[in-house]
């Protein structure tokens, strides 16, 4: 229970087996509580138990089982304050202290005595010294005692070691026998206005809407005898105020089974008179249906007009005098500043006012066309939360949210509030909410038992309806606002984040860390090849990593969405359904059932866990990934069991779609581009260097830029004969197509006048020509060629020619750094070039370095790498390999500078082995 302690104090200690004295309420201007000396040794003549869980549903059970306790007993006269007594305290147990509630209800012959206990002892009642504030009544708890004291006749609290029982008698109002209802002696001029003689038309109507019978005063009102309308349709004497925009009439209420209000009867003298009238849908002994109709003049309504109930007798004024504003007497103050607690105090509240069992709220959306579900109490709310729902479900007035209705019975109407069914609800009233003249939503409150509602109870919470609708939309435009604000903010940053990548896994992997848990409980992602490949499951993501592999595992047996083209979320029934059958075999093992079926039939499939198949097993819907006109995946997104996808959220993630489809199409382009490039710079270069007897070959190949554009430098090493090998090292100007058709041309050129036994500077002097002869595409190229013959005395004989290229370096085993030949004009530029070849001998322990202009430009600030420094870094090689030298040259220029390189760089060190140094 929700009491307050005694500020500072503790439960007072005391023997076992002793009782905390009872409590009874006293007249002390505010509800005081105080001790209770009657005694309590009335005969009990009926006694009746029953026990809750601590959960939410336990509230509503505990109303209906006092109810029909209570009305068994006969005594109907005060089911309603034990009903809203029994419902806080058994609140106050399973909500508030969490516990079991054990109710008991006692007959005795002086009334009605209730106990509900709960097993939260250490609390206690405030100080009984003075009378006791216990708070707005309109907050959500601390509300039990107090009503105790406001409405019970006597009542108190017995604590025992384990339980708190909170305890409250009722006694029977002294009425006479047969007394429905009673209202206060009145002043003369306060009383109705009637005629002399006040007469009620009994006017019965069949199965077509005819007049069967017709009583005397029907006569006197209307002035038609018997005999002139029997026989005749009542709609040819009504005159029904139709309502705009709806096809309810006469004919459609005389079907009802109830109904009541106003409306015009036309006289044989041509004139109408207005009535009000009381329709009862009754059945004669062979089944034959028939509507009693009792009308009277309208300002004499009184004589048949159920009787409103008026407003509390405690309802406080306010300081000027005035009545209280009706929706803070309905909500409370202060009311809830948020949407969600606005439509959950209105349900709780319209709940309580109509003693129902169950209540929902629902909102229209943009278009009117359907109602979601966004508030409940007394519904399994997990599975109906944005659930929607059409506002036309059938013709006529009670297939439409917009006007009010009253079912009797669900039993009897299946299907005709879809959100109740299977929860047990038999009866139902609903009321639209308005503003302006526009849909904006709908109340309901519906009970277990049947036929619990009439026109009355449909008046009162329309008047309820009516005055929140406002407070309602307000709150919901905000919420709107705040979330239109938000969804342009996460587009934003999922529009930066989806462009700051061109990887397609990374981009993947975004939009399902983009949506999950933002939009979805987990999301998986299908790509598509291409138009005649199948969708491809690519990626899966849930909020609990431990069921990623469980969701994958399910949705590859499942077979993919179909790739619809259609913009918008689609459901995606398949995996709630696999899901389910998943679980349920899941369950039956646990049982040791088989269903007829061997046990290793069973275990085979897919088999997830009953984690996995609730994560599963609710909404699923399926968004096209739309780019450049062609499907290329979906994004689906799911919801764990019996949720759903609000409208927001779905129109959300349509625009992230969008986005995403065209990052994931561009970063396939980006990857296909990149494979291509990759390819092609793979076949400018050798696929390999052959073994030279006694010579070290080393070559480091660096690509500058992102995807490594083709073009720029390029080597190769071949054998051409008799023992003799070329090597060749070159940059062509740029990069692009252009550039890499001169390395291609340049390196296989290389190659097939080689081995043709040409010379080194008659093989430049060809290549040069096939350039030029390229037109607008020739570009200039600097090329550095040689022909390398091992020795039989350990060294190697080298012919070479550097025509624009950096000259190649020679490392002596000494440490001494010389050029190994003379610069000479560059290729593709002069078309008679005379060139000429070179003379190198390396001595055994000898390297001979040859480099591209992206080592020795290398660059950081003004500063520059050069010639000179590049043979700085040399004379620290000497006695290393070939490898050795290579690394340690590409170590020096990468740390020469911070940035990123911004030209290819190529490294080819040979070395003739000789005497190595410790």
């Amino acid at each position: 229970m929700t009491t307050g302690l005694i500020p500072g104090g503790q439960p007072p200690d005391r023997p076992k087996g002793t009782r905390m004295p009872q409590q009874r309420r006293e007249q002390t201007g505010h509800a005081a509580l105080s001790v209770d000396n009657r005694p309590r040794s009335s005969v009990i003549t009926a006694r009746a138990a029953a026990s809750f869980e601590p959960v939410g549903r336990s509230v509503a059970t505990a109303r209906s089982f006092v109810r029909d306790t209570l009305q068994g007993w006969g005594f109907a006269d005060i089911v309603d304050d034990a009903v809203v007594l029994t419902s806080e305290l058994v609140t106050n147990a399973v909500v508030h202290a969490g516990t079991q509630a054990d109710v008991l209800c006692l007959r005795t012959e002086d009334g009605v005595r209730i106990e509900v206990a709960d097993r939260y002892p250490e609390r206690e009642v405030p100080l009984q010294s003075a009378a006791v504030t216990m708070g707005s009544p309109d907050r959500e708890g601390g509300r039990g005692l107090q009503l105790c004291a406001a409405l019970a006749d006597r009542w108190g609290v017995d604590y025992t070691p384990t339980h708190k029982n909170v305890w409250f008698q009722l006694d029977p109002p002294e009425r006479p026998v047969g007394t429905r209802t009673a209202g206060p002696s009145l002043p003369a001029d306060l009383l109705p206005l009637a005629d002399g003689r006040v007469r009620v038309a009994v006017v019965q109507i069949d199965r077509e809407g005819a007049v069967t019978s017709w009583n005397e005063d029907a006569g006197e009102l209307f002035g038609y005898a018997a005999d002139q309308v029997t026989g005749k349709p009542l709609t040819d004497l009504a005159a029904w105020p139709h309502t705009p925009g709806t096809s309810t009439g006469i004919a459609e209420a005389l079907r009802l089974s109830r109904w009541e209000g106003s409306y015009g009867i036309r006289g044989a003298d041509g004139r109408v008179t207005p009535v009000y009238a009381s329709h009862l849908r009754v059945r004669d002994t062979g089944g034959e249906p028939s509507t009693v109709c009792l009308l009277v003049r309208d300002h004499e309504r009184a004589v048949l007009q159920t009787p409103l109930r008026g407003p509390a007798a405690d309802t406080p004024p306010v300081a000027d005098g005035q009545g209280a504003d009706p929706f803070e007497v309905f909500i409370g103050s202060p009311a809830p500043d948020d949407l969600d607690g606005l439509l959950q105090r209105t349900v709780e509240r319209a709940r309580d006012m109509l003693d129902g069992d169950s209540a929902f709220l629902l909102l229209a959306t943009d278009d009117e066309t359907e109602l979601e579900v966004r508030a409940s109490t007394g519904l399994p709310s997990a599975r109906q939360r944005f659930a929607r729902v059409p506002v036309e479900a059938g013709p006529g007035r009670y297939g439409s949210a917009r006007m009010p209705a009253v079912h009797d019975d669900l039993a009897a109407v299946p299907g005709a509030a879809p959100l109740l069914d299977g929860t047990g609800m038999r009866s139902v009233v609903t009321v639209p909410l308005k503003v302006e003249g526009r849909l904006t939503g709908s109340l309901g409150v519906a009970a277990e038992a049947p036929r619990r509602y009439s026109n009355e109870e449909a008046l009162r919470l329309q008047f309820a309806a009516d005055r929140i609708a406002l407070a309602v939309e307000s709150a919901r435009l905000g919420e709107l606002e705040r979330l239109r604000r938000g969804s342009l903010s996460f587009l934003v940053e999922a529009s930066d984040l989806l462009a700051g990548t061109l990887d397609r896994d990374q981009t993947l992997a975004l939009m399902a860390q983009m949506t999950v848990p933002t939009l979805a409980t987990w999301c998986a992602v299908y790509t598509i090849a291409d138009q005649a490949s199948e969708p491809y499951l690519s990626y899966v993501l849930h909020e609990d990593e431990e069921l990623i592999d469980g969701i994958k595992s399910l949705l590859s047996k499942v077979p993919p969405p179909d790739p619809v083209p259609t913009p918008g979320a689609r459901v995606w029934t398949a995996p709630g359904e696999v899901a389910h059958q998943a679980a349920l075999r899941t369950s039956m093992r646990s049982l040791g059932l088989s269903g007829g079926r061997p046990p290793q039939q069973l275990s085979a499939g897919i088999g997830p866990t009953l984690a996995t198949a609730s994560a599963v097993g609710g909404e699923t819907v399926v968004l096209p990934l739309v780019a450049r006109n062609r499907v290329i995946g979906m994004l689906t997104l799911g919801k764990p069991t019996d949720e759903h996808f609000r409208q927001e959220i779905l129109e959300l993630a349509e625009d992230l779609s969008r986005r995403a489809a065209l990052a994931l199409d561009n970063a396939r382009l980006y990857s296909e581009r990149t494979a291509i490039s990759q390819s092609l710079q793979r076949s400018l270069l050798p696929p390999g260097l052959p073994q030279i007897d006694g010579v070290e070959v080393e070559v480091i190949y660096r690509a500058a830029g992102e995807g490594n554009e083709v073009g720029g430098d390029f080597y190769d090493l071949f054998p051409i004969s008799d023992g003799a090998y070329g090597f060749a090292i070159g940059d062509v100007c740029g990069t692009g197509p252009n550039a890499a058709a001169v390395t291609g041309l340049a390196r296989h050129a290389l190659r097939l006048l080689a081995r043709e036994g040409l010379s080194g500077p008659t093989v430049l002097e060809r290549l040069n020509s096939a350039i030029l002869d390229e037109g607008a595409r020739s570009r200039f190229l600097t090329l550095l060629y040689g022909e390398m013959r091992p020795q039989p005395d350990g060294s190697a004989e080298l012919k070479v020619v550097c025509a624009g290229h950096p000259l190649p370096l020679r490392l002596r085993q000494d440490g001494t750094v010389e050029a190994a030949a003379e610069p000479q004009p560059l290729l593709g530029v002069i078309e008679d070039l005379e060139l000429y070849e070179e003379t190198v001998t390396l001595d055994p322990g000898d390297v001979l370095l040859c480099v591209t202009d992206g080592v020795t430009e290398r660059r950081e600030g003004a500063r520059m790498l050069g010639d000179d420094g590049l043979a700085d870094v040399l004379t620290t090689c000497t006695g290393l390999t070939a490898g050795a030298v290579a690394a340690r040259i590409m170590r020096a220029v990468e740390r020469f500078a911070s940035d990123a390189p911004s030209d290819d760089m190529a490294i080819l060190a040979m070395r003739v082995p000789g005497l190595q140094k410790d």
